[in-house]
C-alpha cells in the first residue's frame, strides 16, 4: 500500500490510494484490478458528464499501463479463479515460518504484524470473498482467518470503550463493504463499510508486497478504516479519494469525533507513481480534546526495464510519514522543562523507509528487494504494544513525556513460478536506539522478546495464574507471584522469514 498536496474539504480531509493494472488484460480484469486496489469496478459503458453515452468507454482508472512492478500492488495480470458478470473472486493463502536468533521460550514475536510465532509454521492469513456488482451497486466481502485475525485487531484501542465487543465480531472480515458507482469522469464510488487503508505503502496482503516484514512506517500505521470513503477519478491517471471514518484502526470511536483524510494518487507515467495521504482525528483513550495529524507521502519509480538478460526490470520506492498530536498536555516538538510545572512534552511521528527490487530473467520469475527504514515517535502513541506480560509493563511506561527511536533493515530473494505463487526467504534486523519512559515511570530494558520469553517463567499462559476475557483474550497475573521473574525484553532482534503465498 502507499503514502502522503493535502486539500481541505469542508471540515473533512481527503485520502487517497493508486492502483495497477497489467497489460495485455481484458477490460474485466483491468475493471477487477482498479477495484482490488480501492479503484472502479465499470459494469457497463461509462458516459460523459453530460449524462450523454459515449461512444466508447471511458478507460479504466491506470489501465493506460502495466503497474504490476509497484511495491503495494498485485503482480498479477492474469484474472482472478472467478470473474463472472456479478462476481469476482479473491483468494489468499499466506504461510510463514520465522526463525528469531534471540530463540523465545514462548515462541512469541513482538512489535509485528505480519508475524506473531517463531519456529512454528504458520497461516498468518487466509483471506477469501471477493467483489460484487449488479449494474451500478458495488461490494466487497473478504474473510479472514489465521494469526492476523488476532495480531491486528488487538491494536485496536476502542473496542474497550463500552458493551458488546467489537474485536471478536469484527475479527474474520478484513474488508466488508458497500456502495454506489456512478459512470462519471472515469468513475465515482461511495463506500461504506470496512475498508484497507492506504497509509504505509505496503499491503495488507503481503502477496502484493516486495518484502515481507514491512518497515516501522507501514506496520505501525493503520490497516484498515471503519467508516464511509467517496473515490473520484477525473482521469484515468489521478484518484483523488475523501475520508470519514471512526478513526485510525479503529472498529469504535475514542471519543465523540469522527476520523478524517483524502489520498491522492497520480500516475502520470507507467513507470511513475505519486501518493499522498492525510489524516486527522482524536483517537486517544482518556484524552478528548487532544488531535491527530498525520501525513504519508510515497514515490515509487521504474528506472530500468528491458525484455531480455539478467537482470530485466529495476525500480525503487520511498515513503516519508509526519505526524503529530497537540493538545490535552502535550504539543508537536515539546515546550518547557521536563520535570517542571510549565513542561509539555513533544508527541510526534516521524519517519521513512526505502526499497529497491531488481527482476531477473524474461519471465521475471526471480526478483530480489534491499530496503529499510527507521521511526521516531516521542509518546510512543503509534508503538505497537507488546505482548504478554510485555504489554502491561510497555503501558505503565508509555504516555507523554516517553521516546521511542528504531531502524530496521531487510533483504528478501522471491521465487515466483506463477502469477499465483510466491516463495520468499527473507532477513530481518530490527533494532531500538531508545525506549525511555514517561515521567515518573520505569524504563523497560528493551522491546523485543528475548530468549526468557515475554509470557510467563515457562513460556505458557495456561500456568502461573492467568485469566482470560470473554473475548479470549489474556490477563497477565502480578508480577510479584512469579517470584522476581520479568520479561525479557531486549533492544534488537534479526530474524529469517520463509513464506509461501498462493493467490487465485
Amino acid at each position: 500500500m502507499l503514502k502522503r498536496i493535502a486539500f481541505c474539504f469542508s471540515t473533512s480531509f481527503l485520502v487517497l490510494k493508486v492502483f495497477g493494472q497489467g497489460a495485455g488484460q481484458t477490460v474485466a480484469q483491468a475493471n477487477y484490478r482498479a477495484t482490488e486496489k480501492g479503484g472502479g469496478l465499470f459494469s457497463r459503458p461509462l458516459k460523459d458528464t453530460n449524462g450523454i453515452p459515449a461512444s466508447e468507454p471511458a478507460s479504466a482508472p491506470f489501465a493506460f499501463g502495466d503497474f504490476s512492478w509497484l511495491n503495494g500492488t498485485s503482480r498479477k495480470t492474469t484474472g482472478p479463479l472467478i470473474d463472472s458478470k456479478y462476481f469476482t473472486s479473491d483468494i489468499t493463502l499466506d504461510l510463514n515460518y520465522t526463525h528469531s536468533y534471540n530463540s523465545p521460550i514462548d515462541n512469541t514475536v513482538v512489535g509485528s504484524t505480519a508475524l506473531s510465532r517463531d519456529n512454528e509454521l504458520q497461516l498468518s492469513f487466509l483471506g477469501f470473498g471477493g467483489d460484487i456488482h449488479v449494474d451500478n451497486v458495488r461490494g466487497r466481502i473478504m474473510m479472514q482467518f489465521g494469526t492476523r485475525s488476532t495480531v491486528v485487531p488487538r491494536n485496536d484501542g476502542s473496542s474497550y470503550k463500552g458493551q458488546y465487543d467489537l474485536q471478536t465480531i469484527y475479527r474474520y472480515i478484513s474488508e466488508a463493504y458497500a456502495g454506489y458507482h456512478w459512470d462519471t469522469w472515469h468513475g465515482i464510488n461511495l463506500d461504506a463499510g470496512i475498508f484497507m487503508s492506504y497509509i504505509g505503502l505496503f499491503s495488507y496482503n503481503n502477496f502484493e508486497n516486495w518484502g515481507y516484514q514491512p518497515s516501522y512506517t507501514s506496520d505501525n500505521t493503520p490497516w484498515f478504516f471503519n467508516g464511509l470513503r467517496l473515490q473520484t477519478f477525473p482521469s484515468d491517471k489521478l484518484k483523488v479519494e475523501l475520508w470519514l471514518i471512526n478513526g485510525w484502526q479503529s472498529y469504535g470511536m475514542f471519543n465523540n469525533t469522527p476520523g478524517m483524510g483524502y489520498s491522492i494518487y497520480w500516475r502520470p507515467k507507467e513507470r511513475v507513481d505519486w501518493v499522498f495521504n492525510m489524516y486527522y482525528g482524536k483517537d486517544d483513550e482518556g484524552a478528548p480534546g487532544r488531535y491527530r495529524i498525520h501525513s504519508d507521502n510515497s514515490y515509487e519509480f521504474r528506472y530500468f526495464k528491458r525484455p531480455k538478460g539478467f537482470i530485466t526490470q529495476g525500480a525503487f520506492s520511498i515513503t516519508g510519514d509526519f505526524g503529530f498530536e497537540d493538545g490535552n498536555g502535550v504539543t508537536p516538538f515539546g515546550k518547557g522543562t521536563r520535570g517542571q510545572a510549565n513542561y509539555l512534552p513533544a508527541q510526534n511521528f516521524i519517519s521513512g523507509m526505502v526499497y529497491n527490487r531488481l527482476w531477473f530473467g524474461e519471465k521475471q520469475k526471480f526478483a530480489w528487494t534491499i530496503g529499510g527504514g527507521y521511526m521516531h515517535n516521542p509518546g510512543q502513541y503509534l508503538v505497537l504494544a507488546p505482548t504478554g506480560y510485555a504489554d502491561t509493563l510497555f503501558q505503565q511506561q508509555t504516555g507523554p513525556g516517553s521516546t521511542f527511536d528504531a531502524w530496521d533493515c531487510s533483504t528478501s530473494v522471491d521465487y515466483m513460478p506463477s502469477q499465483n505463487l510466491t516463495f520468499k526467504v527473507e532477513y530481518v534486523h530490527r533494532k531500538v536506539n531508545s525506549i525511555d519512559p514517561a515521567v515518573g515511570a520505569n524504563a523497560l530494558t528493551g522491546y523485543f522478546a528475548g530468549h526468557g520469553g515475554v509470557t510467563s517463567p515457562t513460556g505458557y499462559a495456561n500456568t502461573g495464574g492467568y485469566t482470560y476475557t470473554s473475548n479470549g483474550a489474556s490477563v497477565a497475573p502480578p508480577l510479584a507471584s512469579w517470584g522476581g521473574w520479568t520479561p525479557d525484553m531486549v533492544m534488537s532482534e534479526s530474524r529469517i522469514v520463509l513464506a509461501l503465498i498462493a493467490r487465485f
